[in-house]
């Protein structure tokens, strides 16, 4: 290898001189050795090589990583890149094509964060190299879209935010449609679920079916509408959800969903038990039943809220001792929920605490006129 090098650093003809390097390049590819592969890349970094050939040489390398054995093109690629770092200004377009490559390996073993994390360390705001507001879309879309395959909300988040920058501008409909579906699921996993909601419908009702290159079918879009019911039913109660249930509930997509009768139960206000909740938990993800810092996962709470508001319909006053019944809960967690939606203004009602005569120490709390 030192003698191939020294050869090819004692050509002064510059093509002739890439030339060379090349078959040296296709030697270390084709033996499949780290150490080799290392020691190329760090002569080609080095002053001995000009940076318009080691511009070059990289490039090469870059794209023919992908030959490689998936660890050795892990290990490679990674000292590649910690090489690079002092001098990243002068090979942007290399790291570019060695971050992809390795995104692209990640993605394909379902290491989706690690993906993210190296689509991530791309400079986007480079001031060396011409950079259109379509690749940015892009690439802030596909980094958002892993993370949220690990159901990472924070991260997904930061680079929807930096989309909505550049959505509003852009004419390209594929990635607007990635864009929107992103930042659905971002709402849902972040249980701002009225929110996620609204705009799981919105996808639903997209008419067209061919969108640039991508196929909608009819599949992806009852999906959609089958998240915005999931999410609709799991808000909290109050107006704005039954405004959206309504909304819900008078399309006629709706009638074929698996989640359509409790839908229909939501709608019409009637309390939800036990075995009808539990088949609809058969249909929810990891995030949305969650456990809560009160101990209620996430349908426990949307279920209880429900039926809260819905046994307000049935009843002028009840105790909490009657009502934690109703509700499966104790008397002092009907309580706490009760009050909390009264002051919110997602119920009419009030709170009376009447003292019993016989007993100091007992009190009847009461909902009066729900």
């Amino acid at each position: 290898m030192e003698s191939a090098f020294a050869s090819a650093s004692a050509i002064t003809d510059q093509r002739q001189k890439i030339e060379q390097y090349r078959h040296i390049l296709a030697s270390v590819l084709l033996s499949d050795d780290v150490i080799q592969a290392k020691k190329f890349i760090d002569h080609v970094l080095s002053d001995d090589v000009p940076l318009v050939v080691s511009r070059q040489l990289l490039q090469t390398f870059a794209l023919a990583l992908e030959r490689l054995e998936p660890e050795t093109q892990k290990e490679i690629a990674h000292y590649t890149l910690a090489q690079i770092q002092p001098r990243v200004v002068s090979f942007e377009e290399q790291v570019l094509i060695i971050r992809e490559k390795l995104a692209d390996l990640y993605e394909s073993e379902q290491e989706w964060s690690k993906a993210a994390q190296m689509l991530s360390g791309i400079d986007l705001d480079s001031g060396m190299r011409v950079i259109d507001d379509t690749f940015r879309l892009s690439k802030c879309v596909q980094i958002a879209r892993l993370y949220l395959e690990d159901d990472d909300a924070v991260n997904a988040e930061a680079f929807i935010n930096k989309a909505s920058f550049l959505v509003s501008n852009s004419q390209h409909e594929v990635l607007n449609l990635q864009y929107k579906i992103c930042y659905a699921r971002v709402l849902d996993i972040k249980r701002k679920f009225l929110e996620a909601a609204l705009r799981y419908y919105d996808i639903s009702q997209i008419e067209k079916r061919q969108i640039g290159d991508e196929t909608i079918d009819e599949e992806a879009l009852q999906q959609a509408l089958s998240a915005a019911v999931t999410c609709t039913i799991l808000a909290a109660a109050g107006p704005q959800r039954s405004r959206v249930l309504a909304t819900l509930y008078k399309d006629e997509r709706c009638s074929k969903l698996r989640v359509y009768p409790i839908l229909q139960k939501v709608y019409l206000e009637r309390i939800l038990r036990k075995p009808e909740i539990d088949a609809f938990a058969e249909e929810l993800k990891t995030h949305q039943l969650a456990l809560l810092p009160d101990n209620f996962t996430v349908l426990d709470r949307a279920m209880i809220e429900h039926n809260l508001l819905s046994a307000s319909k049935l009843y002028s006053n009840i105790s909490f001792d009657e009502l934690g019944t109703l509700l499966g809960i104790p008397p002092n967690k009907a309580e706490k929920i009760a009050s909390r939606m009264i002051y919110e203004d997602r119920m009419r009602g009030s709170i009376d605490q009447v003292l019993n005569s016989k007993d100091s120490s007992s009190m009847l709390d009461v909902i009066s006129s729900i």
